[in-house]
């Protein structure tokens, strides 16, 4: 056996006392020298400071919605001439009094005959009966019957003429002019008509009227009865 002194031992121990120090101080870093800082998920990278090389606080996340909570929407509104918000709103035809008279709301009328240079001339008139105004443009429709509703002649020629739309109030008119020969004069085959039949502009529907002007021509030379377009007034 060796005999080592006593100062031999301790230098020994003190040489190994402070090489496992230095292990225990490099071991205390946290991390590796030259490796990079480490970032939690979600969160920003740290940033380095020049002088010192510490780590800068992390930026703070944005605060987020929890998941089914409601967001307000903006209602829908129509912007009024005032300033307000009203529902849209159409305006009818009916409101603005342009449409147009139908058959149900119409009374006809044959007017007083005025006659000239052989020719029968008869003002057929249509009035409105309703509570409402509508209007008349362009030509009736008109037709001769005997008492059991069967034609008598042909349908009337339309007369040249410029439509006008004809607005009536309760209670106003419009007229046609209905022209044809005298058969006696002209020597056309004629029938005495039991009433005739008005039908208003665009309409199905007819209205019958008694007939009070005798003889019409029928058939033969001269037998054409003549419609003009629709007038206001009740006769010209």
């Amino acid at each position: 056996m060796v005999y080592t002194p006593r100062s031999a031992r301790h230098g020994a121990l003190l040489v190994g006392t402070v090489a496992v120090l230095g292990l225990l101080t490099g071991c205390g870093n946290g991390q590796e020298a030259g490796s990079p800082p480490i970032t939690a998920s979600g969160t920003a990278a740290p940033a380095q400071d020049g002088k010192s090389g510490s780590a800068s606080a992390p930026a703070s996340a944005p605060a987020s919605v929890p998941a089914g909570t409601p967001t307000a929407s903006a209602p829908r509104s129509t912007a009024s001439a005032g300033g307000g918000t009203t529902p849209a709103t159409t305006r009818t035809a009916s409101q603005a009094g342009g449409s147009r008279c139908h058959t149900s709301e119409l009374g006809a009328a044959v007017g007083r005959n005025d006659p000239g240079a052989g020719q029968e001339n008869f003002p057929v008139v249509l009035t409105n009966t309703s509570g409402r105004t509508c209007t008349l443009r362009g030509y009736p429709g008109a037709a001769f019957v005997n008492g059991s509703g069967g034609r008598l002649g042909a349908d009337p020629r339309r007369e040249p003429g410029s439509a006008v739309t004809v607005t009536l109030r309760p209670g106003q008119s419009a007229w046609a002019g209905l022209t044809f020969s005298n058969p006696e004069v002209s020597g056309a085959k004629q029938a005495t008509p039991a009433a005739l039949l008005v039908t208003p502009p665009d309409e199905r529907d007819s209205l019958k009227v008694a007939w009070p002007g005798g003889p019409v021509p029928v058939a033969g030379n001269s037998s054409s009865v003549r419609l003009t377009v629709l007038s206001p007034g009740a006769a010209p």
